[in-house]
This record gives C-alpha cells, structure tokens and sequence, in this order.
C-alpha cells in the first residue's frame, strides 16, 4: 500500500480544527556579519511564551540541497509531493488574481523591472514600483495583441508583478523563463521545454509580446522592462479537501498563495495584508472550517532584499499580533515557512525550516525558543514537508490506528 492510500484510508474526516502559519521564507542562516539569525535576534515574547508547550522539528521542501520556489515549498506544506506535483508559477498567479484559465490557455507570472542604457536589467524588481502604477502599465501592455492569432490577457497583481495570459489553439507547454534570475544580464528569449510543436509556437508568441513589451515601455523608468516566469499550463491536482478529509479555507492577503491554496481545493478568504489583519480574518472564519492556511509574507521579502533589520522587524510584528490567533484557539496550530530566504543569499536558500506543533496530541518539548537552532532538539525530528500534514491530522485525533 502506498502511504498517501494509507492516510486516505485511516482518515476519520472528523475531529478539532487545524491552523497553519505560514511565515514565508521563515529560516535564515547565521553570518560573521549577523552571528544570529533574525528569528533569534527577533524580541519575541509570544513565540516564547509558546514554545515550551509545543512539539517541535525541520522540514525539508523537497530534499536535501535543493533549494525550493514558493509553488514547490506550499505544495509540499500541503501534503503533496513536489517532485510528484508541479504547477508553473503563472498558474498560480492568474488563478490568485481569479483568471479563469481554459483549456490550454498558458500563464505566465510577470515583473516590472528596470533597464539601462546597454539592456541589461539593472533591477529584477523595478524598485517595487506601487501598485496604482502597475495598473497603468498593464493598461499600456494591454494594447498587445492578438499576435498570431493568440490573444493576451493582462491583469494586475501587487506592487510589482502582474499576469500574462495566452489563449490559442495549439499552445503547449511549459516553457522556459526570460527572467535571469540576477541583475546585469540581458532579458533571455524563453525557450520549449518539450519537443511539442505547441511548445516552439508558445515560445514565438510570448518572445514577440516581451519585445513589443519592453519597447512600449522603454520611457516608462523605472519600469521599462518585463521579467517572465514559471509559464505552464493548469494541471489536474485531487482536492485538498478530498485527500485529507477537511474543509478548507486560505487566508492570504498575496494572489499567488491564494492561487496556489485554490488550485488544490481550499476557498479563499479576503483579507488585509498585515498580520493583524489575517488573524482576526482567521477567528471570523474559523467556525467554518476544519483547516486554514494562513500567510504572512514579509520574512520573504526583507530576505529577498537583503534586509536583516527589516527580517528582524517582520518577526517582531508578527509577534505582537500573535494573541490574536492564539485567541481564536485552533485546536492544533502549527507555525513553519515554506522555504529558507537567507538574507545573505537574497533569495531562497535550500535550509531546513524550523516547525512547531501545538497541540495536546503533539506533546511538550519544552524548548524555550523557536529558532533555527533550537528546533534540532524537538520530538518531531527532520522530514520532508508532505509529512507534516499527516502529523496535523494525527494531533487533531483524524487518523485511526493503522492494524490490529
């Protein structure tokens, strides 16, 4: 018997409520420059006060040294196996700003990003340009189009990123991104990634859009340019909500973790972007629920920017409105990331992610803090991170005993 037929099986589809929190981007490494993580440098009374009455341990995203995006990292903090399930990051986006994708239809994710003079990309990020000039921009980038009988959508995202849909017979893919990935290089062309002729067709349409793109922002600082990533195709996932037995819902204030928490099955719920806010969305909601997922993006973020001061403060925030989920008392809470973002690396790095489980099921530890470092002590080992929903349904009392 294969384990995720084990789990079905002795699943009860009864029992208390399960809270994820998801820090993004939570674990970090120390550094001669910072010889304490943010986490550990990070005032955190609430955590603190928690932790000695939580089971505590690492998850692996996908496996050692491999160093997960957010779709990989999420899924695998959902029960799925990334390596077994892959879901293009413009799937999520588009599904996150509610783009009803088609059959066939091929998303893309899409920065802004700044330009010099030579071409080459100066900022990845085009400074986090605000939101409402993104909406201009997109409104520029919509006069593209049909181009080879394959029309484009653009919608929108936050600050600096928004959607690229293309609609056509005969488009496969996934397809390679044009994004570098670091600054001082050239925007690529996106290449097939199969030998599928619809792939080779996809590729020249969204090499003409990117093109025309960039020159019809080429007086549009700092945003004169396009980055494209992660585009692909939906694919078929079974249910969240059919593979553990629970009532789902997604509280995220970001479109691609609301997009990634909806192609798996769960209901998303509108939220503020602070943490305040996604706690007191939590507690509204809680009742009609057997499952949330919760998310907090700024670890990510200052870790992206390289910005441990800032990392130290996402925690910190985080903290203080930590009484209001504690308030709600989910009967079993368990507050991880999805992936490392090391501020030295700025961006995602392949660590371990501490995990803590609080529950009467789970145990106690006893382990004063929540850290990189403490949570090599915890009960709960290391283990890839599908593992850790089994763990919550077995400390909500939701899987039976397996044999006699």
């Amino acid at each position: 018997m294969e384990y995720d037929d084990l789990i079905k099986e002795l699943r009860t589809d009864s029992g208390p409520c399960i809270a994820l929190l998801v820090l993004d981007g939570l674990a970090d490494i120390a550094t001669a420059e910072h010889p304490l993580t943010p986490l550990e440098a990070a005032k955190t009374p609430n955590l603190d006060r928690l932790a000695p009455k939580t089971a505590m341990g690492r998850l692996l995203p996908v496996g050692p040294g491999v160093t997960p995006g957010s779709g990989p990292g999420h899924l695998g903090l959902f029960g799925y196996d990334p390596l077994d399930v892959q879901v293009g990051r413009g799937v999520i986006e588009a599904l996150g700003v509610d783009i009803d994708l088609g059959q066939g239809d091929l998303a893309a994710r899409a920065n802004y990003a700044t330009l010099g003079a030579d071409g080459l990309i100066v900022d990845r990020r085009a400074g986090r340009i605000p939101t409402e000039l993104n909406i201009e921009l997109c409104e520029i980038l919509k006069e593209i189009g049909p181009i080879d009988g394959v029309s484009v959508m653009i919608r929108p995202g936050r600050s600096h990123r928004f959607v690229v849909v293309f609609s056509g017979e005969g488009l496969a893919g996934p397809l390679g991104d044009s994004d570098p990935g670091k600054e001082g290089y050239a925007i690529r062309d996106v290449r097939p990634l199969s030998d599928d002729a619809g792939a080779a067709r996809a590729a020249s349409v969204v090499n003409t859009f990117w093109k025309e793109a960039v020159a019809r922002l080429s007086d549009h600082s700092p945003a004169n340019g396009i980055l494209m990533r992660g585009l692909a195709q939906r694919p078929n996932i079974m249910p969240f909500p059919e593979r553990f037995g629970v009532r789902a819902a997604a509280i995220a204030s970001y479109p691609m973790y609301r997009g990634l928490a909806y192609l798996v099955g769960m209901d998303k719920i509108a939220t503020g972007e602070t943490p305040e806010d996604v706690f007191e969305t939590y507690a509204e909601v809680k009742s009609e629920y057997d499952y949330a997922f919760i998310h907090v993006k700024a670890p990510d973020m200052a870790g992206e920017d390289g910005d441990y001061d800032a990392k130290v403060t996402a925690f910190e925030t985080v903290d203080r409105a930590l009484p209001k989920l504690l308030d709600a008392a989910p009967d079993v809470l368990a507050i991880t990331g999805d992936h490392a973002t090391p501020v030295a690396y700025k961006s995602h790095g392949w660590q371990p992610v501490p995990l803590m489980v609080y529950a009467e099921r789970a145990g106690c530890d006893g382990i004063e803090r929540f850290t990189e470092r403490t949570v090599v002590a915890g009960s709960l080992g290391a283990m890839a991170s599908k593992y850790m929903m089994p763990i919550l349904l077995a400390s909500a009392g939701r899987l039976a005993k397996f044999g006699a």
